[in-house]
């Protein structure tokens, strides 16, 4: 459920008392005093000198490589300001986030999925920056995204691009195998129409796969990405359902764990699926042992147009035994003849408290920091290097002198699937969304990883869940169909 919110102008000085807190993990002068109590606005405070920190992970192919330019592009636009940037592999993001979290001193901004919004702010650790955002800041993004961002009636940073987790095919091995991408990438298909395609791409010597029909990165930090994705278009568009009932108790539920164990005892899908990380999954692809790949985002053409170039120059840093790939976005299949409901990607600077209250002037620096990142021409190079839609007007202008190579078919399926995109649920409260988290990771997850090994049942899995949800939200707080 979308809301809107009225969001109040910046406020460079305020009225504080003189006993205000020193602001979260900044590394200013944590005793420098703020304006009078008597309401005069000082431009000393305003321009003091400050230093806002970033926690950065390997957002885009090329992104950390523009670290010191970001900071100093930003330091151009506000000379008493420093952006102090932590680079962050995606392997250690979470843990080394979570570790400063947990010691009461995290970044003042950290790149992570909106979806992660509620389990920090159920730790009493974001910055909700509703009174400090501009409405120059707010009217900058297109409505969706942002709402994304948002949680109950706080609104905890900017989001960098809203993309689709969508999967990607290999053109030339399609139409070898007679599939219609281009009606499928405008129509969609059903788990029917897709497990019978995904059997046509499978090719054997003896009893030797030498290409699956469909590949999908299930281990480490993808763990949970497969059945989110899928979920979605198989009648359960969120975790929670419009009246805050858990959905994963739904009987779709079941029958959507039965369906990935198939595609598995079909052949279409390897028996070691559980073992597969993201970089496996890619090296798959590009070396000619999968026809279908998942998740797939934008960006993922960009990396294949880069490795055929290398092939094509006989560059030995190309992928080894690679092919060449023309890539190809497909939307997820529908379930159960429910809707297609895309799994929309919304990821961003977040904004972070320490134990201490901010003072106003660094939430402010703060907010600057954020939508620095999240617009312009640092939004514009970074999701042109994603291939990902930019989401401001300020990021669109800026892209508008920079060069990109998309094929159009990709383009225009990646906008159909963004028009029937999950819609964000700020409405969820926080405590629920972190109940729901904990179900993910220590259930959820797991199970999964059983079931893709065979070691457990569809049944099995599906009563886990169902017993951790009861446990966790009551008998009237799940699905029950």
């Amino acid at each position: 459920m979308k809301r809107k919110m009225r969001v109040a102008s910046l406020i460079l000085a305020l009225t504080l008392s003189a006993g205000s807190l020193a602001a979260c993990s900044s590394k200013n002068d944590g005793g420098t005093a703020s304006p009078a109590a008597s309401g005069a606005s000082s431009s000393a405070a305003s321009d003091a000198k400050d230093t806002i920190t970033a926690l950065l992970p390997p957002v885009s192919p090329t992104y950390q490589d523009n670290f010191k330019q970001m900071e100093a592009d930003f330091n151009k636009q506000y000379p008493n300001l420093t952006l102090k940037i932590e680079p962050a592999s995606w392997e250690d993001m979470t843990q080394k986030l979570d570790t400063q979290v947990n010691a009461g001193s995290p970044p003042d901004i950290a790149f992570i999925g909106s979806d992660g919004i509620s389990k920090y702010a159920q730790q009493g650790m974001l910055m909700d920056i509703t009174d400090s955002a501009t409405t120059d800041m707010v009217e900058d993004y297109d409505k969706a995204p942002l709402e994304y961002m948002k949680n109950g009636k706080g609104l905890y940073g900017f989001p960098a691009y809203m993309e689709v987790h969508a999967l990607g095919g290999n053109k030339q091995f399609l139409e070898a195998a007679g599939i219609d991408w281009k009606s499928i990438q405008k129509n969609g298909w059903t788990y029917d129409q897709f497990r019978e395609a995904i059997k046509k791409g499978v090719v054997k010597d003896g009893d030797n796969y030498k290409r699956y029909g469909f590949v999908f990165a299930t281990a480490g930090v993808t763990g949970k990405d497969y059945l989110n994705i899928l979920a979605k278009s198989a009648g359960m568009p969120s975790v929670f359902t419009q009246d805050l009932k858990y959905a994963y108790t739904s009987k779709n539920f079941l029958e959507l764990l039965k369906d990935v164990r198939q595609l598995i005892d079909d052949g279409s899908m390897p028996k070691e699926l559980s073992s597969i990380d993201g970089g496996k999954r890619w090296n798959m692809f590009l070396t000619g042992q999968t026809m279908i790949t998942g998740k797939g985002l934008a960006t993922f053409e960009n990396s294949a147009k880069k490795n055929n170039a290398k092939l094509d120059a006989k560059d030995a840093s190309a992928v080894k035994d690679s092919i060449k790939v023309d890539y190809i976005v497909l939307p997820v299949p529908t379930f159960f003849g429910q809707p297609a409901v895309s799994y929309t990607v919304v990821d961003g600077y977040v904004t972070f408290r320490g134990k201490k209250e901010p003072t106003a002037e660094h939430k402010a620096n703060v907010v600057k920091a954020a939508y620095f990142l999240a617009s312009g021409k640092v939004a514009a190079t970074t999701n042109n290097d994603l291939f990902a839609a930019h989401i401001t007007k300020s990021a669109k202008k800026e892209a508008e002198s920079m060069k990109i190579d998309r094929m159009p078919e990709n383009v225009e399926a990646v906008q159909t699937m963004l028009s029937h995109a999950a819609p964000a649920r700020p409405d969820i409260p926080v405590e629920l969304g972190a109940k729901a988290t904990k179900i993910e990771t220590e259930v959820i997850v797991p199970k999964l990883q059983a079931l893709l090994a065979n070691e457990i049942s569809p049944d099995d899995m599906y009563k886990a869940v169902k017993d951790a949800a009861v446990e966790a939200f009551g008998e009237d707080g799940i699905v029950k169909d």
